[in-house]
């Protein structure tokens, strides 16, 4: 539509997507353009050419949104490359009419505990020990994906720059483009000697070949005019691990490297010019040791947190005994490892999955435990007493931590793994978490609101059709549920206080009724009532207590669990329910109701009220629960 506004002829408009090509149909004829716009509903790669087909001749205009946040993850390179062979004339224009990926060689400890485990020291009564990862999780080159966050919430404190920005390569999406696999290199002098670690990325676009018209995903630091800085939470900046961390020398020149597929980008760092040298160049980065595969740089984080990791020493200290026989239960956890070092007599482990046993396998081998640790692989509900020698539990441990958890109150699990293991347990067993919780606080997201919120007219085009579309996807049950955002990226302030909704006690089994409380939140602040945040909180012992979400409240800003000090994401993620339309009024009534494991918050505003309380009602349902887990 904006093309014939500026003077097209006539566009063809190609989208695969049936919804979205449905609803575009009706857009332009709301519009006024169904002389002028032919939408068709197919693959670029299928569109006919010719006096039958779908197009009649080729265009000599390009427009495309093809990106994400590493550029061409979406396919844009083969896209570009058969639109130039058969849909599109020699010399054609495209906009935008170029893109520039840039990179910037970065040390920085908080990243890379995303990406390796690091030595966990342990203090115990004989002396230091330290737990290290086995050599092949030390060699391994990590996740093959790129790692898309909010840099601009990463404060500059948490990492050292080594290099200036550096323009790595160029598309010119006016010309013929290929998908082949390629390099370029860029040689630079570091600024500071250091440890090269992680490659910070992103990239901007000109839309016009003058470049006058640009739109950039620079971070903060980079961006040519930062008071102009635009949010997008589609096109972030991407962080990228070096296979290895390498010594850079101030002053001494280097090579980074930039390689890509047709789907992906990597690095590495190179001493000669890859011109010259002509070896075989790095392949794409595959995790060979498994746990990339079992943790994700978020679970990397937070297993490297070590004030979390003295948190849990801390309370195995005041309830471990030197004649204690404990069973851990979580995916891929290293408590096994503390509980013995801590003395523990003997120590058993359940991995439900092959992957996690032969992980803890290799790590328990690294710190020779293998025969000190016995793991199990079966899931918990099927453990006998023969998998445990005969011997009755006297601690169950658990951080909770399960790869298949995706909001906060699915580790909950864990109770019913208590309940079931429960004939296990001896006589005065302690079961560490003792307890959990859920808690909320109403929040104002300075940005996140904007993904909810609907278009209405946009660049003078009506488009409520599109808005229309979406409200009756969210009217879908599971459309209403929770989304499990790491809020560390989301700027927010809170309009309420922080409040327990519902607490659960390990040191029982579940309960057989339902678990449900009501009450209500008052909204202490002005503001618009985009969301609750709903996280979780594990009290391993009376006095300590392990956070997934607050960490601490203003009236201005919200600080939510990050995993340490300096800020590492946790595994155990926040969860944001929210309006399915962000309310314009400055008050607003919410109702939150959760069922943990089965249904998930939602969050409705009711009509205009004069009053700040939030009512909302909370409930959980074993028999339900049960039913899931088994």
């Amino acid at each position: 539509m904006m093309a014939v506004t500026a003077g097209a002829d006539f566009c063809y408009a190609i989208e695969v997507f049936k919804p979205m090509a449905d609803a575009a149909v009706k857009i332009v004829e709301k519009n006024g353009f169904s002389d002028k716009i032919k939408i068709i509903n197919k693959h670029s790669t299928e569109v006919t050419m010719g006096p039958d087909g779908d197009m009649p001749c080729r265009a000599n205009i390009l427009i495309t949104e093809l990106f994400d946040t590493e550029l061409i993850g979406e396919g844009a390179l083969p896209s570009y490359e058969h639109a130039h062979r058969h849909l599109v004339q020699e010399n054609c224009e495209a906009v935008p009419h170029r893109a520039t990926v840039y990179a910037q060689l970065v040390e920085s400890r908080r990243m890379w505990s995303w990406n390796k485990l690091f030595p966990i020291p342990v203090h115990t009564s004989c002396g230091e020990q330290v737990i290290v990862p086995h050599l092949e999780l030390e060699r391994c080159p990590g996740a093959p994906s790129v790692y898309d966050i909010q840099l601009n919430q990463v404060s500059s404190a948490d990492f050292t720059v080594l290099s200036d920005v550096l323009p790595m390569f160029s598309v010119d999406f006016s010309k013929q483009v290929s998908s082949s696999a390629a390099c370029h290199s860029r040689q630079f002098e570091p600024l500071a000697s250091g440890r090269a670690q992680v490659v910070l990325s992103w990239w901007d676009i000109e839309m016009d070949p003058e470049g006058k018209i640009k739109c950039s995903m620079a971070p903060f630091w980079a961006h040519s005019d930062p008071e102009e800085l635009q949010w997008r939470d589609h096109w972030m900046q991407c962080v990228y691990f070096l296979p290895q961390e390498e010594p850079v020398v101030q002053g001494s020149s280097i090579y980074l490297v930039a390689h890509h597929d047709d789907y992906c980008v990597w690095y590495s760092l190179q001493r000669t010019s890859p011109e010259k040298d002509r070896r075989v160049y790095p392949a794409r980065p595959v995790c060979d040791c498994q746990a990339h595969l079992l943790w994700n740089r978020p679970r990397f984080g937070e297993i490297n947190d070590q004030d979390r990791t003295d948190q849990y020493i801390q309370a195995l200290r005041t309830v471990l005994k030197p004649d204690s026989v404990c069973l851990c239960v979580s995916d891929g956890s290293l408590l096994s490892l503390l509980a013995h070092h801590l003395g523990a007599e003997q120590v058993f482990t359940v991995e439900s999955s092959a992957a996690s046993h032969r992980l803890m396998k290799k790590i328990f081998k690294a710190n020779h435990l293998e025969d000190k640790i016995n793991i199990i692989e079966k899931r918990p509900e099927l453990l006998t007493s023969a998998d445990l020698e005969g011997k009755k539990i006297s601690l169950l441990l658990g951080e909770p931590f399960f790869t298949t958890s995706l909001l906060p109150w699915h580790n909950l699990y864990f109770w019913y793994v208590r309940t079931a293991v429960d004939q296990h347990l001896g006589p005065g067993a302690v079961v560490m978490p003792q307890t959990a919780s859920l808690h909320t606080v109403v929040v104002e997201f300075r940005d996140l609101w904007r993904i909810r919120s609907p278009c209405g007219d946009c660049e003078g085009f009506d488009v409520h059709i599109m808005d229309d579309m979406i409200k009756r996807a969210l009217d879908f049950r599971e459309s209403k549920e929770a989304e499990p955002h790491p809020l560390w990226e989301y700027p927010c302030r809170c309009l309420s206080e922080p409040q327990q909704i519902l607490t659960f006690d390990f040191r029982q089994p579940v309960p057989p009724h339902l678990i449900h409380a009501e009450g209500s939140i008052e909204l202490r602040r002005p503001g618009r009532s985009h969301g609750a945040v709903l996280w979780m909180e594990y009290h391993l012992t009376p006095d300590s207590t392990v956070s997934t979400g607050l960490l601490k409240s203003a009236e201005d800003k919200v600080v939510l669990c990050t995993g340490t000090v300096a800020g590492t994401p946790t595994a155990s993620r926040q969860c944001i329910s929210s309006p399915r339309r962000t309310p314009e009024r400055r008050w607003a009534a919410l109702r939150l109701s959760v069922t943990p494991w089965i249904s998930t918050p939602t969050l409705e505003t009711s009509p205009w009220i004069s009053h700040s309380q939030t009512p909302w009602t909370m409930g959980s349902d074993p028999h339900l629960l049960r039913n899931k887990v088994a």
